[in-house]
Order: C-alpha cells, then sequence, then structure tokens
C-alpha cells in the first residue's frame, strides 16, 4: 500500500478504538468549552446548560455503571446509572440557575456560568476550540460532535507527525511509527478529552513541521506556517502562543550563533523562523493587554486560591515560587519511582541529536510543556495534561533515533525481481 494508505489505516484503527468510550472524557473544564461553542450556535444560555449538563450527566452515569459492574461486593446490584444521572442534572442545573437569576456579571460573554464570573473570565478568552467544536455539535449533537472533534484533532496530530518526519526525509515506517507514538502514548489520550489541549498539540504540531520546512529549504513556506500556527495558538490558548514564540526565537538564534561561530551561514530558514517568533511574542503580548486579557497575577490568584473559592493572596509571588520549589523536588521524586517519562525525554533528545538544527527547534517546542507546568505548579491535575506538550520530544525524537537500524535492514526487492543479499545504505 501507498504511504497515505497506511497514515489513513493508522488513523482510522485509531478512531474505531476510540469507541470504547464516547461518553465520560469530560474534565470540568469541558463543560464550559461546550457551552460556549453552544451559545456561539445561537443557543440560548438555558438550552446550553441543559444540553451540556445531559452530556456531562451522561457521561457520569455511564462511568458508573461501569464501576459496578466490575465492583468485587456490587457487581450483583442494580444499575446505579438512573440514580447518579438524575443527581448530577438537578445539581448542575441548580447552580446555574441560581447564578443566571443573580444576574449582572454571571451572565456576561458566551459561556454559562457553571462557575465564578473571575474564573469564567480565563475561559471567555479562549475562543479557537469552541469555534472548533461549533460545526460539529450542530451538526452531530453534542455527545457524538465532541467525540467527533476528539478523534478528528488527535488523528490530525498522528498526521503532522508524520508529514513532520517525512520532511526530514525519515524512512516512511519510521514515519509512521511515530504516527503510532502518537496516538499510543499519553500524548494521545490527552488530545482525545474535550479541552484544548488537542487542538493546542495539532498547531504546536503545525509550527514543528513549518521549522522542518523551513530547514530543509522551503524558507517561505515554513515561516508562514509557523506564524499561522502561532496566530491560531493566540485564539486557542494565547500562553502557549507566548511560550512557543519565545522558544522557537530562542531557538533560532540559538542555532544562528552555533552556525556563524562554525563559518556557516545561518541560511534563509533559521531567521524566517526566529522572526515569526519575535513577532508572535510581541503580538500576543499587545493583543493581550489591548482586548483586556486576565494577566499572570489573575492566573497566580486562580492557582493559589484554588479558583478563587479562598481570599486572594497577599503576597502571591512569594507563595507561588515556594509551591514551584515543592512542586518540582514532588515531581522528581515521583518520576524516579516511574522514570518511563523520563526515559522516553531521553530516547527522543538522543534521537534528535541526528537532525542538530532541527532537533534544537524540537526541542524549544517541547519545552513549552515544561512551561506550561512550571506556570501552574498543580501536583493534582489529572494525567499530566499541563505537560503533555513535552511528549513531542519523544514522539518525534524516538523515530530519528531508530533511523539507523531501519538503514541496516535488508532491501526488499521488487515484485518479480530476483532476491539479492545485502543492505541499503
Amino acid at each position: 500500500m501507498r504511504p497515505r494508505t497506511w497514515v489513513l489505516v493508522l488513523a482510522v484503527v485509531f478512531a474505531v478504538l476510540q469507541l470504547a468510550d464516547v461518553t465520560g472524557r469530560d474534565t470540568p473544564d469541558s463543560k464550559n468549552y461546550v457551552s460556549y461553542a453552544l451559545t456561539l450556535g445561537g443557543a440560548s444560555r438555558r438550552e446550553a446548560a441543559a444540553e451540556t449538563v445531559d452530556w456531562v450527566c451522561a457521561g457520569r452515569a455511564s462511568g458508573a455503571e461501569r464501576a459496578r459492574r466490575v465492583d468485587v461486593l456490587r457487581f450483583h446490584a442494580p444499575s446505579p446509572a438512573r440514580k447518579v444521572y438524575a443527581s448530577c442534572r438537578s445539581g448542575e442545573l441548580r447552580r446555574v440557575e441560581r447564578r443566571l437569576k443573580a444576574g449582572g456579571d454571571q451572565t456576561d460573554g458566551h459561556v454559562v456560568p457553571f462557575v465564578g464570573p473571575r474564573l469564567r473570565a480565563i475561559f471567555e478568552v479562549r475562543p479557537g476550540y469552541p469555534v472548533f467544536l461549533l460545526p460539529f455539535v450542530t451538526v452531530f449533537g453534542v455527545t457524538w460532535g465532541v467525540w467527533l472533534a476528539s478523534v478528528l484533532v488527535t488523528a490530525m496530530g498522528g498526521v503532522l507527525v508524520f508529514l513532520v518526519l517525512r520532511t526530514l526525509s525519515v524512512p516512511v515506517p519510521l514515519a509512521l511509527t511515530g504516527q503510532a507514538l502518537y496516538y499510543v502514548l499519553p500524548v494521545g489520550t490527552t488530545a482525545m478529552r474535550p479541552m484544548t489541549e488537542g487542538l493546542m498539540l495539532a498547531l504546536t504540531l503545525t509550527a514543528v513541521w513549518g521549522c522542518a520546512l523551513a530547514l530543509t529549504g522551503r524558507a517561505r513556506a515554513g515561516a508562514a506556517l509557523v506564524a499561522g500556527a502561532l496566530l491560531a495558538l493566540f485564539a486557542v490558548k494565547h500562553s502557549q502562543a507566548l511560550f512557543l514564540g519565545v522558544c522557537l526565537a530562542g531557538a533560532g538564534a540559538a542555532v544562528a550563533l552555533w552556525r556563524r561561530r562554525h563559518g556557516r551561514a545561518p541560511g534563509r530558514g533559521v531567521p524566517a523562523v526566529a522572526a515569526a517568533g519575535c513577532l508572535a511574542v510581541a503580538g500576543t503580548l499587545l493583543l493581550a493587554r489591548l482586548l483586556h486579557y486576565p494577566s499572570e497575577a489573575e492566573s497566580m490568584q486562580d492557582l493559589l486560591t484554588n479558583h478563587y473559592a479562598h481570599p486572594d493572596r497577599v503576597h502571591p509571588w512569594g507563595e507561588f515560587l515556594h509551591l514551584e520549589g515543592n512542586f518540582w523536588v514532588e515531581w522528581l521524586r515521583r518520576q524516579a519511582m516511574e522514570p518511563l517519562f523520563a526515559a522516553a525525554l531521553a530516547a527522543g533528545a538522543w534521537g534528535a541529536r541526528r537532525r542538530p538544527a532541527f532537533g534544537v527547534f524540537l526541542l524549544a517546542a517541547a519545552g513549552t510543556g515544561i512551561l506550561t507546568q512550571a506556570a501552574h505548579p498543580d501536583i493534582t491535575v489529572w494525567g499530566d495534561r499541563l505537560i503533555v506538550l513535552a511528549w513531542l520530544l519523544p514522539v518525534v525524537g524516538v523515530p530519528l533515533l531508530l533511523e539507523p537500524l531501519a538503514h541496516r535492514l535488508p532491501a526488499v526487492p521488487a515484485q518479480g525481481a530476483p532476491r539479492t543479499v545485502g543492505v541499503t545504505r
């Protein structure tokens, strides 16, 4: 089969496997994004609340039923699904109705008031993912629309990994390996959740593909792809646009400096990517200020007050830095007990050395995961979703690491040709 057929086969197999759980992937933040999409489609706040709550509570009921079936004491008990659904729905709608009746800033913007105004303001400035969801939930309804959108954006992430590796002239089997790694590692699981991470990963990989194009002689196309990805990231989550812009600009400067010190010209691609990164940083900071987006101080108070459930901290920076130090000590302790992530990062970094200039840009893109986690040092966030972008390093780097093995495999003779013994170089 042609490579494109194998790419499609992997994506379809992944999609079919996701039918194992159509509902139940939501997180507390998912309600805000789904209701945002529904109100963008013309639904009233009460209509959007009802549809979103039905979806959330159906997932909880389904989860409760699955848990009951494998409970060693309750597997023969009656199904709790109906009771869980009714309790969930009445409780969620009661809280929303109370906030809607309060009026004022509780009813501003597009997001249904599942949470207070200060926390809701953070989701209001992330229209990218709700806009992406809108056609799916409009045509297919919330349950299947959210599932299809998640499958599509995750499948596209794997395809982008394939394109990045093929742009670097990696053999097709290893490029397909990278696509498969994207689906089976935690990055695929996180991308499937109905939140911004799936779209962030796809757009970050688009920027990485742009870097690969720029470094392989297509500077204009590569820089345009990087700039477009950074612009789209501003709408999805502007902090990621800022982090990625900073990292790509720094990577471009590092590669250009290294080449000059070794008597080589930087080329056209490296400065173009670095310029796109610098423009993204300046544009993000300026637009965020002009549009009155929540500041880093507001984000810090959100973290330190458990989403504004407690009074604001008087000295947030000191407490934040204290928490930051404690977080990384505990994080390293947990990684030492289960070192898969650390080993994967090491393997990816070692593989990236095979394409030194590109490897610097790959490290920069993956490093945005570390920056995101450092900006929100909350050890209770389930699934390590904040640091998920760091998984792009092994997803792309491990196929590069395996490249020498591919060149040592026996050549496959064409159909009808005499079989020869030897290796390809």
